[in-house]
This record gives C-alpha cells, sequence and structure tokens, in this order.
C-alpha cells in the first residue's frame, strides 16, 4: 500500500482535520488530529484509527503503523 492509500482510508473512516503519513512501504509514522478523539485515552483513538484500516492490518497490507494523535486543541498548542 502506498501512503495515499492508507490516508485515503484513515480519512474515509474518521474526519481529520490534519493527517500526515511518512513510511517506507512496511513501517508508517502518522500524526492525526480529529475531534473524534475528544474524551478519550490514547489507546481508544488508536483503536479509532485500527478500526478505519480494518483488515489491512489484519492481513499484513500496513505492517506497522505508528502515530501520534491529537484533538484539535491539543495540535494547535503544539509548539512548531
Amino acid at each position: 500500500m502506498t501512503a495515499d492509500d492508507i490516508k485515503h482510508l484513515i480519512a474515509a473512516g474518521l474526519r481529520c482535520e490534519h493527517l500526515t503519513l511518512e513510511g517506507d512501504g512496511r513501517h508508517w509514522y502518522a500524526v492525526i488530529v480529529s475531534a473524534e478523539f475528544e474524551g478519550r485515552r490514547s489507546i481508544q483513538r488508536h483503536q479509532r484509527v485500527y478500526a478505519t484500516l480494518g483488515e489491512k492490518m489484519h492481513t499484513d497490507e500496513v505492517h506497522a503503523l505508528s502515530m501520534k494523535t491529537y484533538t484539535p486543541a491539543e495540535w494547535a498548542a503544539q509548539p512548531r
């Protein structure tokens, strides 16, 4: 899968205010900002993202996905 494929899957299943994805074709790193993360712990946020990828995570089409997940307010507070 390409970065665009994965980004499309995540964005189709999760309303994202910001989404970046980098990787080498097997190992991916994402930064995801979504209001849907409000009130959710980190593990719940990650589970929500994994749910957008569905079987792709189980069939090894997406081998590894590391991510940082933020609410819009958390993202706005991040230094850049």
